[in-house]
């Protein structure tokens, strides 16, 4: 049916009121949702002006004092609704006072993220997120082996709190560009850049945590792994386990050895640690380079590897080193190291045993400078083998090397012993050779910090002869032997040595001094040895001592 006139004019007239009706009302929402939006904006900056964050502030150093069982003093404290928390400025805990007077921790600025609506409608602080800004951190150790931060928390320790409640729980805490200092033996070494990442943390139950700092010297660390829950009394016996890594870390610079040890070097590491909180497993890979072990040593020319496992109780401080093989530049195990250590004090000490066997002796060449060894200029060990088995005695700054060196069928490179030993008259025989092969050498060896001892040396010197004696290489490199050479088939002596045999001395012996220094040896005549045999026994045919001397050394008689 069609539509008259006036119906389709009835109609169009009701579309557009429609149209209109529809118009203003969206213009009306539109206007109800920015007046909404408005008020919001006012409120988020109201907000802040109509809570007052100052009023939360003995609440808050309270709990954080509870918690941490310290003083706690914070600065100005702001509320910001759009940062979802409060920025804490100036945040200091104090230290323990067995410890120190000074702050533990000083902050530049402690940011707190909470949850908003408890927090303005009940007042309670349910925080999610802490994050320390550039702290500095100041960490002690005690001679008796304690630590400035193990009693933290212990105030919650025996404390009343329902059991099951948890007193301290935030889903992201971290420390931003941290400085730390570790104070122990009269010493203070500072870490720099330090960042730690602790999620889901809780004092009563296990949480992840990353840190990762740059050691003193310029080397770097680096610590993944889970920890918790938390110990109060000694953190150090909270459980946890982690995987380390470090690169070029100074052994000095770092305080992990005793600066007056002498020992220095760079060392990387890589290996992990697990702990039960009563007992300490750690493994891994320890390659030290430039290493010096003794005050007058040099850098080695070879790195050391170190594959080793151990265990330590938190409880006595005391551990056992239960795997230890090493191995030279690069080289398979060559020895193994095994003992007990004792971490109590100040300096650890160790009671161990190395032991090898046939080890390639032109590997631990590069080794020597570290023990204050430095071989002649231009010379070099070539070849062979050497066999010991070392009791290692004492506080890593004091320790005590000793035991039984036996080297087979070496060859000393570019080291002429008649050239070398030309004060010597009565070695004038000597072949001329610039190598000096060595067939045997025995000694029982003392390394302290005053030196190396060397007793009962047996040298066993093909087409020459054998040497015995005794000496000292000085912490300075100096060396003072009293030696006594055999020669085979008289080797070329003056008459005059032959006739020692006549004065109550083994026939063909040449008593001789080793002095100058381990780069530099000078050969002497042993002229109070020689006196010592022409006073047991006067021979006739000699005019007196000094008869005997100048055929030993070339002089002329009279």
């Amino acid at each position: 049916m069609v539509a008259s006139v006036s119906q389709r004019r009835f109609l169009d007239k009701c579309n557009g009121f429609a149209l209109n009706l529809g118009v203003q009302m969206k213009r009306k929402t539109l206007l109800i949702l920015g007046s909404i939006v408005g008020f919001i904006v006012v409120a988020v900056i109201a907000l802040p002006m109509l809570i007052d964050a100052e009023k939360f502030r003995p609440m808050v150093e309270t709990q954080a004092k509870a918690a941490l069982g310290r003083n706690v003093t914070l600065g100005k404290l702001d509320f910001s609704l759009l940062s979802g928390g409060v920025v804490i400025s100036d945040v200091t805990i104090a230290d323990d006072p067995a410890f120190s007077r000074d702050a533990f921790l000083i902050a530049k600025s402690l940011k707190v993220g909470v949850e908003m609506w408890p927090m303005i409608t009940s007042r309670e602080v349910h925080v999610t997120s802490v994050v320390l800004d550039q702290p500095q951190i100041q960490m002690i150790k005690s001679a008796a082996g304690k630590w400035n931060f193990d009693s933290l928390g212990a105030a919650n320790k025996n404390s009343s709190q329902p059991k099951g409640k948890q007193s301290l729980s935030v889903q992201d805490l971290r420390i931003e560009h941290g400085k730390l200092t570790i104070a122990q033996a009269g010493k203070k070494h500072t870490y720099d850049d330090v960042n730690v990442k602790l999620q889901n943390f809780s004092d009563t139950s296990a949480f992840p945590f990353s840190v990762d700092a740059t050691t003193p010297g310029g080397g770097s660390l680096r610590l993944d792994g889970e920890a918790g829950p938390l110990a109060a009394g000694d953190v150090t016996q909270t459980p946890m386990h982690a995987n380390i890594k470090a690169e070029n870390v100074d052994l000095a610079a770092t305080g992990f050895a005793p600066a007056d040890s002498g020992i220095a070097g760079v060392l990387d590491f890589d290996g992990n640690v697990k702990s039960n909180g009563k007992e300490l497993h750690s493994e891994g890979k320890a390659t030290a380079k430039n290493l010096r072990v003794v005050k007058g040593g040099a850098p080695a020319h070879q790195a050391i590897t170190l594959d080793y496992a151990s265990d330590l109780n938190l409880l006595d401080k005391k551990g056992v080193l239960t795997r230890g093989d090493i191995a030279l530049g690069g080289a398979a195990s060559t020895a193994k190291l095994t003992g007990n250590f004792d971490t109590r004090s100040d300096i650890p000490s160790i009671n161990a045993r190395l032991k090898g066997t046939n080890m390639p002796l032109d590997k631990i060449e590069g080794l020597l400078p570290a023990f204050g060894v430095i071989l002649p200029q231009g010379s070099q060990l070539q070849g062979g083998a050497v066999t010991t088995d070392l009791s290692i005695i004492g506080p890593v700054d004091r320790l005590v090397t000793s035991g039984p060196i036996n080297v087979v069928n070496t060859k000393v490179g570019g080291f002429n012993l008649k050239s070398r030993a030309s004060g010597l008259t009565a070695l004038a025989g000597l072949p001329s050779g610039s190598d000096l092969l060595i067939q045997a050498l025995n000694s029982k060896m003392r390394v302290a910090p005053d030196g190396i001892r060397a007793d009962g040396i047996q040298l066993v010197l093909p087409n020459i002869g054998t040497v015995t004696g005794d000496g000292l290489i000085g912490a300075n490199n100096s060396l003072n032997f009293k030696m006594k050479a055999k020669l085979a088939n008289g080797g070329g002596l003056a008459g005059g040595l032959s006739a020692l045999s006549t004065f109550g001395q083994s026939k063909g012996e040449l008593p001789f001094l080793i002095q100058g220094t381990t780069q530099n040896p000078v050969f002497l005549p042993d002229v109070a040895g020689a006196m010592t045999g022409t006073m047991k026994a006067p021979v006739q045919g000699v005019q007196g001592v000094g008869g005997l001397l100048g055929g030993l050394f070339g002089k002329k008689k009279k």
